[in-house]
């Protein structure tokens, strides 16, 4: 039973069918989305972030969605701040929050009160470890983290270098990780109520394979073009899956199957990445979306009226 804050959040591996089920449970219970993607903040990113469209929404109201350009500097704890305060707000208005998407430290950010590093910066430090990972790599950058903040380690992929060197700087600075209170326990405004979606493996890379195409299909190419000509193409959020591999055939590095290969590859790996977070990092009451996907449908929202008691 409910009586505090609640909070439903819908987590899964990419395509495994959040999008139409959140705006399902937001129209049985009174409530609104907040997205809990990393990527789909950026305005102009909306293909290959598979962003929802106005006619998905089906007047269902959305928060953060477009709120800065590909090119502004987006922290995870300014994520958790705006998410947080589009969360009170909902409940101000006696609305039902549902923390919709597939970024697990973005999503455990929000649902816990994670208290982000405000150590100052180190210019001189930064540009050393930018250098570094031109003459070694990221991987090799990634690895630095390994032993002083195997948190950050883990959570991190070596492509999202700039969150990997500012944990590398907070550490250079402070001494200690970029989560300093990750083994203190856990605290939340909201009493989280959890749902997690999962399939059979071999649907569910059948299903991003088709959504790859899909993306292609409606214009994901024209997208990153767009983007590469505003002079956005050397940004930190260009380098995110959907983006990268496009940008890698812009820059005559690859063909363009090659690209759309690359693409579908890596976002099943992703996928896989995403559920391995999930069920090592929250507690989830899962629901397995293989098949009878209505029956399953309607077991969630029982399930979920029945916590909203």
């Amino acid at each position: 039973m409910i009586n505090h804050k609640p909070l439903v959040v819908l987590v899964g591996p990419t395509a495994v069918g959040k999008t139409a089920l959140s705006i399902r449970l937001a129209k049985r219970f009174h409530g609104e989305i907040v997205s809990g993607d990393s990527m789909q903040v950026y305005r102009g990113m909306d293909i290959g972030t598979a962003k929802i469209t106005h006619q998905e929404m089906a007047g269902i109201p959305h928060h953060m969605l477009d709120i800065v350009n590909p090119d502004d500097p987006f922290s995870v704890a300014d994520f958790q701040a705006e998410a947080k305060r589009a969360i009170n707000s909902l409940h101000n208005q006696n609305k039902l929050p549902l923390l919709v998407g597939g970024t697990g430290l973005y999503v455990n950010a929000v649902m816990y009160n994670y208290h982000f590093s405000e150590a100052q910066g180190d210019p001189v430090f930064r540009d050393k470890m930018e250098i570094y990972a031109q003459e070694h790599g990221k991987d090799a950058l990634h690895n630095k983290l390994q032993t002083i903040d195997p948190v950050s380690y883990r959570e991190l992929h070596p492509n999202n270098m700039r969150r990997v060197i500012r944990a590398l700087e907070v550490y250079h600075l402070t001494g200690k990780p970029l989560r300093s209170n990750e083994n203190e326990p856990q605290s939340s405004s909201y009493s989280p109520i959890v749902i997690g979606l999962t399939m059979e493996r071999e649907l569910l890379y059948d299903r991003i394979n088709e959504r790859v195409d899909m993306m292609v299909e409606t214009g994901l190419f024209e997208e990153v073009e767009q983007l590469y000509k505003a002079g956005y193409r050397h940004c930190q959020s260009m380098q995110a899956i959907g983006y990268k591999e496009i940008m890698a055939y812009y820059n005559g590095e690859l063909t363009k199957e090659a690209a759309i290969d690359l693409l579908k590859r890596n976002s099943r790996r992703f996928a896989k990445r995403q559920l391995t977070w999930f069920r090592n990092k929250m507690t989830i009451h899962w629901f397995n979306m293989t098949d009878e996907r209505e029956k399953r449908e309607k077991e969630i929202e029982d399930f979920l009226a029945g916590k909203l008691l």
